[in-house]
């Protein structure tokens, strides 16, 4: 987590990374993070004044190792409520706002779109609504989310050499490789 000041702007800037979430109740504070497969999830109590984001790389998996799981989304998800919870807020006044999920890469498997669907049934099966969503695309975003308010921003960062490849069809020829020598297999 990065702690900063924002130039201009009163207040602190914390940015999320992936495996990471962050919660506050201080209304000077503004959660930042960068998303492109990954999904960010923007969660508060509007009652309580108390909100949180996290960011998960895969919808889920095995945890394998120390803060392993932190990475997959049914672990993320888990950890921000419950810093939630414990700061106040109720869940029966939880809402969220979701982003991410892109398409970074042709003929890949859809991450982003697993990501997205994850986190969006997720919230229903827990019953919290979702009161705003920029998933999918192809476009990498920023976002930046005040945590008691609700606030929330989104500007998308494209590069025209990624969204051309990704445009083109999936389905190439390969390269013919020559014959370099011979191989002894045992």
């Amino acid at each position: 987590m990065i702690v900063e000041n924002v130039p201009g702007r009163p207040g602190r800037r914390i940015h999320v990374v992936q495996g990471e979430h962050h919660i506050s109740n201080d209304p000077d504070v503004v959660l930042t993070t960068i998303l492109g497969s990954c999904v960010a999830v923007c969660m508060r109590d509007p009652k309580a004044g108390v909100g949180g984001m996290n960011h998960f790389l895969l919808p889920e998996g095995r945890a394998e190792g120390l803060d392993e799981g932190r990475r997959y989304g049914a672990y993320a998800m888990e950890l921000l409520i419950n810093d939630l919870l414990r700061a106040g807020a109720r869940r029966d006044r939880l809402e969220a706002k979701l982003f991410g999920g892109a398409r970074m890469f042709g003929g890949l498997s859809d991450v982003g779109a697993s990501n997205a669907a994850f986190a969006e049934k997720f919230l229903r099966d827990e019953g919290i609504p979702v009161v705003g969503s920029s998933l999918g695309g192809l476009s990498a975003r920023r976002v930046r989310y005040w945590p008691t308010t609700g606030r929330a921003q989104q500007r998308t960062v494209t590069d025209n050499a990624e969204l051309t490849h990704l445009r083109e069809p999936v389905a190439r020829v390969p390269a013919l490789v020559s014959d370099e020598g011979s191989v002894e297999l045992f």
